[in-house]
């Protein structure tokens, strides 16, 4: 088995950032244990925290934008739910020191690796519900996610980045890339790794993620990156 590393205890401080004192302190160290770290982990609680995220953010923005339709809704919610928001609102909460990881995971960056972090912001929304109900887990939503629902802007299209990409390429008339996957995700907790080939660029871009669809998505955004930097242009 390998040697776990436990990461900063778990105190006061992080549960005031959390904005939520747990009553079952299982719930919290479950919610922040890595699959790396033993057969006991926070995989079960990410697939319920994803649903309450979802419900949660919705209902910030259908409160929040009363005109609105539901595709654009959508988009501004696939934006706020995405990996790397995710990861964003982790750090500023502080996950990555409190997270429990295996030695060989530690070591290796996971403690600020995106997907490790979204995982764990879902995971602990799930902790939260089962710990005082889903009023307090939706209410931790709105807390977290709200400078992030305040800076959204309607007007802007918030397309998946492998839409923006196809549409970038097609509108020059230039073939549609193609996605290589390196590497499945593995059981253990290791990434999605895909690499992305696209015309005008001379190495393929590589994009890391809990599966595949976040993995092409991550590759699709760099390569887009890449393609307007070296053009001068935007979309």
């Amino acid at each position: 088995m390998p040697v776990a590393e436990p990461g900063r205890p778990i105190g006061g401080s992080f549960e005031a950032s959390l904005g939520h004192r747990f009553s079952r302190r299982d719930l919290l160290e479950l919610a922040l244990t890595h699959p790396s770290f033993g057969a006991t982990h926070n995989e079960r609680l990410e697939f319920l925290g994803d649903a309450l995220l979802n419900l949660g953010v919705a209902a910030e923005l259908y409160t929040r934008y009363p005109d609105l339709r539901e595709g654009q809704l959508s988009r501004l919610r696939a934006n706020l739910v995405r990996q790397e928001t995710l990861a964003i609102v982790a750090r500023k909460l502080g996950i990555g020191a409190r997270l429990r990881l295996g030695s060989g995971e530690a070591s290796a960056g996971g403690r600020d690796r995106d997907s490790i972090l979204a995982d764990a912001v879902e995971a602990l929304i799930a902790a939260i519900q089962l710990d005082a109900g889903t009023e307090a887990a939706l209410a931790a939503v709105s807390r977290w996610f709200g400078p992030l629902l305040d800076a959204q802007d309607p007007a802007v299209s918030h397309k998946d980045p492998k839409t923006e990409l196809q549409e970038f390429l097609q509108a020059r008339r230039q073939q549609l890339p193609r996605y290589e996957v390196l590497a499945m995700p593995d059981p253990a907790g290791g990434d999605c790794r895909i690499e992305c080939h696209v015309e005008g660029l001379d190495t393929p871009v590589g994009g890391t993620g809990r599966n595949r669809r976040l993995a092409e998505q991550q590759a699709a955004r760099l390569a887009l990156e890449r393609l307007q930097q070296s053009r001068g242009s935007t979309l």
